[in-house]
């Protein structure tokens, strides 16, 4: 997706050779337009699919989650990170490991919105190792619903969590594809081009 690229080269902000910073439109301030964008693309690339329901993980992936499901006309369903008073019991549960930020999440969703039947669209900001995917991907499958796909944004290609994926048969569609952020850099994977990126980025 060029508009993301472009986003990406003009405003990310690259922390290490596995740290990406994109904090100024995706995970801290947010693009609004872009994200209506982001929306439209991944409706390109899923609206034959018959998905009653997009879900996602707190709170980074909700922004470009939530124009996708309202462009397909279906409810935006989020894992909560954190426990909830209101949600005690009758909860699907899974547990996901943040190698960026060193920390294990347990996840839930309400049973009450997840149901045998639905096909369910997966997106998330990032894709690195794949444990939130992963994540989200069991509780779908604890609900006896499908999963349809897997949207992400920004996937870093040099970790594992594509592969992961892949051979586990989901399909995946990602808008950015980074090969690599050596040197400062970022180069994505369909044209190997070498865009350098500055400004007040965000995260990975």
């Amino acid at each position: 997706m060029k508009l993301l690229q472009e986003k990406i080269q003009a405003e990310g902000i690259v922390l290490s050779d596995q740290v990406l910073k994109v904090d100024s439109f995706l995970n801290h301030q947010i693009d609004p337009q872009l994200m209506l964008a982001i929306g439209k693309e991944f409706v390109s690339r899923f609206a034959q699919d018959q998905i009653t329901k997009v879900l996602t993980i707190e709170s980074s992936g909700i922004a470009p989650a939530i124009m996708t499901a309202m462009l397909l006309n279906v409810p935006l369903l989020f894992a909560r990170k954190q426990k909830s008073l209101t949600l005690q019991n009758n909860v699907y549960v899974e547990q996901v490991h943040s190698f960026t930020k060193q920390v294990t999440n347990e996840i839930t969703v309400s049973k009450k919105f997840l149901e045998e039947g639905d096909k369910v669209l997966i997106i998330d900001d990032f894709l690195a190792h794949g444990e939130a995917a992963f994540g989200l991907a069991k509780i779908v499958r604890q609900a006896g619903a499908e999963v349809a796909g897997i949207g992400i944004v920004i996937e870093k290609s040099f970790q594992n969590g594509r592969a992961k994926l892949d051979d586990a048969g989901f399909r995946v569609e990602s808008l950015a594809r980074i090969k690599s952020l050596t040197d400062g850099q970022v180069r994505f994977v369909e044209d190997s081009a070498v865009l350098t990126a500055e400004g007040n980025g965000s995260h990975a």
